[in-house]
């Protein structure tokens, strides 16, 4: 097991296709983030939303990044589950986000996902910045498209609670369907934590595509 150290991050970009997907995919890293540093500037974006999940994704941003200085919370209108469709507008989406701003991590979706929403969001995170450190959170769903992760961030339990705590919260237009429960968002993270042999009883996972160990001067 291999460890590495994200306390020296200063910018940070979390994409999501939809109003919910940061905050389960990585919102105890989030979190935890917040915790180690309020100095740390998030540029958080949204593509997809009508006006009530819209009004949630904000809610939902501006309590998991409570306390921090500089955040930037943008949610696009995109309609749900066209994206791959809807073409120029999405990328040139991305094409004005490189332009305003440059993370030292982002975190987006999978590559592997099914979810054809998620996947163009992974594809265009990709295609636009091409030289930063990228990791990909995952999203239990109905597909069963979830991998073995080779990226893991250990959660306190304090942090995995107020995740699933605020997801219910903040989330109220989801409370109707199957899959979005607390069993689900602790089992997963509960799981991951195993598999991490994670000195906490709770993780996060991700995939880590590329990575470059040291730097050159």
């Amino acid at each position: 097991m291999i460890s590495c150290n994200l306390n020296r991050l200063k910018r940070v970009l979390c994409v999501g296709a939809h109003s919910d997907d940061i905050e389960i995919g990585c919102g105890g890293t989030v979190l935890q983030m917040v915790e180690q540093s309020k100095n740390i500037e998030f540029y958080w974006l949204v593509l997809c939303s009508n006006p009530t999940r819209a009004e949630e994704a904000k809610r939902s941003a501006n309590v998991f990044l409570s306390g921090v200085r500089n955040k930037t919370v943008v949610v696009k209108s995109f309609q749900d589950g066209f994206l791959p469709y809807l073409g120029p507008p999405v990328k040139e989406c991305f094409e004005e986000l490189k332009k305003d701003f440059t993370p030292d991590v982002i975190l987006t979706h999978c590559r592997h996902d099914l979810h054809q929403d998620h996947r163009l969001v992974c594809e265009l995170t990709w295609n636009t910045f091409r030289n930063h450190f990228i990791l990909e959170y995952e999203i239990p769903k109905y597909d069963a498209d979830l991998r073995s992760p080779n990226f893991f961030v250990p959660l306190s339990e304090s942090h995995a609670h107020k995740k699933v705590k605020r997801l219910m919260r903040c989330f109220t237009t989801q409370q109707n369907k199957q899959w979005f429960s607390e069993e689900l968002f602790y089992g997963l993270m509960r799981l991951r934590a195993t598999e991490a042999a994670s000195p906490t009883r709770y993780a996060e996972a991700f995939c880590c595509r590329k990575m470059l160990l040291g730097t050159t001067n």
